[in-house]
C-alpha cells in the first residue's frame, strides 16, 4: 500500500521559515519524480515545487529564490523548505509522487504565514 505522510507544517510569522518533509511507503520511491502543491482556500491546487527521480528540480516563479526542494531517495523523503515566508504562502501543502498514470498524494499539512 503506498503511503505519502507530510509533515512539517505550522503557523509562522512573515519572513520566518518551515521546512516540509515527506515520507515515502509501499513503492520505489527512487523511480518516481515529486513534487510539493498547495491549495489555498478558494484557489485551485497549483504546483510550487518538484524533483525529478534523477533530481532535476523546478519551481513555481512565486516561491523561486525561496524555496528549496530536495529528496533523500535513501531515506524515501522529499523535503520542502521554506524561507522568507510570505502570508500568501499560507495554505494547505501537499505532498505528490507520480510515474505516467501512477499518481499518489498525501493528506496535507496546514502552513499559516501570520503575524
Amino acid at each position: 500500500q503506498v503511503q505519502l505522510v507530510e509533515s512539517g507544517g505550522g503557523l509562522v510569522q512573515p519572513g520566518g521559515s518551515l521546512r516540509l518533509s515527506c515520507a515515502a511507503s509501499g513503492m520505489l520511491f527512487t523511480i518516481y519524480g515529486v513534487g510539493w502543491y498547495r491549495q489555498a482556500p478558494g484557489k485551485q491546487r497549483e504546483l510550487v515545487a518538484a524533483i525529478s527521480s534523477a533530481g532535476r528540480t523546478n519551481y513555481a516563479a512565486s516561491v523561486k529564490g525561496r524555496f528549496t526542494i530536495s529528496r533523500n531517495n535513501g531515506m524515501r523523503t522529499v523535503s520542502l523548505q521554506m524561507n522568507s515566508l510570505k502570508p500568501e504562502d499560507t495554505a494547505v501543502y501537499y505532498c505528490n509522487a507520480n510515474l505516467g498514470s501512477s499518481d499518489y498524494w498525501g493528506q496535507g499539512t496546514q502552513v499559516t504565514v501570520s503575524s
